[in-house]
């Protein structure tokens, strides 16, 4: 079918703000469904379709009555789908139209058209006039618009036809479009061409207009004020619509000012600001940092503090409802409490919660502010490496803001608030200071009552707030901060603490997050115990907690199948159809007595393990080789240990020369693993010895201890922990330092009362109860016990 001769029904496609004119390639962005269903229905007959300006182009859905009457039919050249979801048309415009009736408004618009003919336009000297002064108008537009035309107005120059250039000119305008829709509608060229030149004037003008008020503005602002060019705008406009006034802005904030009855000082030092604040011009950079400013001061918690309840029944109900046993945390908390009842006028205590992951130490603070009934706020300094995170910005600098304190006061909305500083050992520092010196102010009950900070710069009171510090280690915390704090140490759970936690607390918690009843899963204390035997190694209950989580959710999924039991019972043998093979094993501990093989205890960061060191001798040179991925201080614990040996070489009943003949090869298994202390010097020590003299080592004896060159046994660390793994794999008898008899003491009464502990200064005693003896040698160290050392350790149950 002839493109000059479609009509009839065609699909109708409603412009907004647009108008598409004859023997015009033009693209848009269709967006509305019924549009998008017009286009879709043209393309599936003969691609034509007609092109109507809508009259509102806020009504969404127009009808007939919200059409121009004239359009353009247009032949569909390409559609393309934008990033916006919209559909981009290309189309080239035919000739004009008019829409009698729509025959459909539904799914899309279809009109009844007929085409439009147009006047034939007379070739006169006028219209030859109108066509060149259409030339150099549109050619002073698009000076006047700076926009790229060239190929428009060559165009225009190569026609001589009144009408085709009325519509070029019309369409690459910027011509309102109501009166581009009534250009569409006159059918006569040549006062077609003369509306067009009217409006194309007018549009002139307007750009000439606007191009004289932007060079106004750029006069009134010099070289050095280019840059707020656009703030200047800004206030002209707001000038002109009488939106200046902001006086009673400031006096809100005067207002509120006083109201917190501030000390005098800090008081006329924000009045001033407040000034300031007054003379900025509108829009400026300084303006919008003291606004910023003053915010900042108003919403801190100045006078605002919530009513302490200082119960010690209530705080150690609710301390013994969030956690089970830490009885000696909860008793040093209580005492606490009790000082805080006695003498509330007292500062509160820094207390410096240390000890392994997952324990409980963010979970106490919390109990503690709960039973306080304090607001709680958590600061996080792990990776804080600049004192300005503390202390806060100057506000000089771009985007100042105040220091954590602050914002975790704002946050607690309360002046007596409990702020927990987590993670305190692990602060770095470099060359933007050192944030724990930045804590040494806020942690020292003698300053924090004008505690400043750098972005506030005036002082706030810190003196009711209750610091909570907790930590995995003291050693990185420098000793100016360690100092103002008191240290209470949360230990790693027992295995029993464990189970008694899991059931209590755990379970329960998991069951809720994961929907399911007490009734529909049930775990037996077996295969919890085998949850915490074989699938977690940790000294806190996280890996713990991830495990049951993991048990609900397979749970979950095993009572929704089409066969699902009513209810699943856990025991240690159905377990790892849940979770899987057991990760950990206990470790192989030698089957029987066996020569230059000891077993060492080790602390870690999760918790004790048995450490094992392997010894030997070979002919050769007199080289000592350690092997195991051993640190410095192991490696100098091995030659310390040596060196006794060697010294002691005949009173051990080893040939005096074995350093010159004999090879001796130190090593400790599972060679990946980093191990480092002095702690397994009396086990290298054992282990030397047994591997010289031939006699076997006891394989239910572990030992922990630092050996010195005189053959003293110096005291360790993490004996609780230590003592923990022993118990866990099947130790019978412990040797400790004497100078740690005290600690045991700590050690929880399950595991004291399961193992036989034997403590000792001197290695002489570790070798009697750790090596057999031979039937043939009967070794000098045996006799050379006191009498009296015997009895001694007799009558107090203690092995010697």
């Amino acid at each position: 079918m002839s493109d000059k001769f479609v009509s009839g029904n065609l699909p109708v496609l409603a412009l907004r703000g647009l108008a598409i004119f004859p023997d015009q390639t033009v693209h848009f962005e269709v967006g509305r469904i019924k549009s998008a269903m017009a286009l879709e229905s043209a393309m599936k007959k003969d691609q034509h379709l007609i092109l109507v300006p809508q009259k509102d182009i806020l009504d969404d859905d127009p009808g007939f009555d919200g059409l121009y009457p004239i359009g353009t039919v247009v032949k569909v050249k390409q559609i393309l789908k934008s990033q916006s979801e919209n559909i981009r048309v290309l189309v080239n415009g035919l000739y004009r139209a008019k829409v009698h009736a729509l025959t459909q408004t539904e799914p899309f618009l279809a009109g009844d058209v007929s085409v439009v003919d147009e006047i034939p336009a007379p070739k006169s000297l006028h219209t030859r006039a109108l066509c060149r002064e259409a030339n150099i108008l549109y050619g002073s537009y698009v000076d006047a618009s700076e926009q790229p035309a060239q190929s428009v107005q060559l165009k225009l120059m190569a026609s001589d036809d009144c009408g085709y250039i009325a519509d070029t000119i019309a369409q690459h305008s910027g011509i309102d479009y109501r009166d581009k829709a009534r250009l569409l509608a006159q059918i006569n060229p040549v006062k077609r061409l003369e509306n067009v030149l009217r409006f194309l004037q007018q549009e002139v003008q307007m750009l000439e207009i606007e191009s004289h008020i932007q060079e106004r503005t750029r006069s009134l602002i010099d070289q050095e004020q280019r840059d707020y060019y656009l703030r200047e705008q800004m206030k002209a406009i707001r000038e002109e619509l009488g939106e200046g006034d902001e006086q009673s802005e400031f006096a809100e904030y005067e207002k509120k000012i006083l109201q917190l009855n501030l000390p005098s000082e800090s008081e006329e030092k924000v009045i001033r600001d407040i000034q300031r604040l007054k003379k900025q011009p509108f829009g400026s950079a300084e303006a919008s940092v003291l606004r910023n400013y003053l915010d900042t001061v108003l919403e801190l918690p100045w006078n605002t503090s919530t009513k302490e309840r200082i119960d010690i029944q209530t705080a150690k109900k609710i301390l013994d409802q969030d956690h089970f046993g830490l009885e000696k945390v909860k008793e040093r908390i209580l005492e606490t409490i009790a000082v805080r009842q006695l003498a509330p006028e007292m500062p509160p205590q820094i207390l410096c919660l240390v000890g392994p992951p997952g324990v409980g130490k963010t979970s106490v603070a919390y109990s503690v502010a709960r039973s306080l009934n304090r607001k709680m706020a958590r600061i996080a300094l792990g990776g804080v490496h600049d004192e300005a995170d503390i202390r806060g910005h100057r506000k000089t600098y771009v985007g100042a803001m105040p220091g954590r304190i602050l914002a975790a006061m704002i946050q607690a909305g309360s002046k007596n608030p409990v702020l927990l500083l987590d993670e305190v050992d692990k602060m770095g520092s470099d060359h933007r200071g050192d944030p724990s010196a930045a804590l040494l102010e806020v942690l020292d009950s003698e300053q924090n009552k004008t505690y400043r900070d750098h972005y506030l710069e005036i002082p706030f009171d810190l003196s009711n707030v209750m610091f909570i510090t907790t930590a995995n280690t003291t050693d990185t915390i420098p000793r100016p901060l360690l100092d103002r704090m008191e240290i209470i140490e949360l230990g790693s759970y027992t295995d029993e603490e464990k189970l008694q936690i899991a059931k209590n607390h755990l379970i329960p918690k998991q069951l809720k997050k994961h929907g399911l009843k007490k009734s529909q899963l049930r775990l037996s204390d077996d295969a919890l115990r085998e949850v915490i035997f074989c699938y977690t190694r940790e000294s806190g209950v996280r890996n713990l907690e991830r495990m049951l989580a993991q048990i609900c959710r397979k749970a979950a999924m095993r009572l929704l199948d089409v066969d699902a039991p009513k209810r699943l019972q856990m025991t240690g043998s159905n377990l790892e159809e849940y979770l899987g093979t057991r990760k950990f094993l206990p470790d192989r501990l030698p089957g029987g007595d066996t020569v230059g093989v000891v077993t060492g205890l080790a602390w870690t960061s999760v918790g004790g393990e048995t450490l094992e060191v392997e010894v030997n001798v070979m002919e050769g040179s007199g080289k000592l080789e350690l092997t195991g991925n051993l640190g410095d201080v192991m490696k100098e614990s091995a030659h310390a240990a040596m060196s006794y040996i060697r010294a002691n070489a005949q009173k051990l009943d080893i040939s005096t020369d074995f350093y010159k003949t004999k090879d001796i090869h130190v090593h400790f298994p599972e060679g990946a693993v980093p191990k480092d202390g002095p702690s397994a010097g009396i086990a290298v020590c054992t282990a030397i010895v047994s591997a010289l003299t031939g006699r076997s080592v006891r394989s239910n004896v572990a030992m922990t201890g630092e050996i010195s060159l005189r053959g003293r046994v110096l005291p360790i660390g993490g004996l609780k922990e230590k003592t923990m793994a022993a118990l866990r794999h099947g130790i019978a008898t412990v040797i400790i330092p004497k100078d740690n008899e005290k600690d045991l003491e700590q050690i929880d009464q399950t595991v004291r009362k399961a193992l036989h502990f034997v403590v000792t200064d001197n290695v002489d005693t570790v070798l009697s109860t750790a090596l057999n003896c031979n039937a043939s040698i009967d070794p000098p160290i045996l006799k050379d016990i006191p009498e009296e050392v015997r009895q001694k350790n007799h009558r107090s149950g203690i092995r010697q």
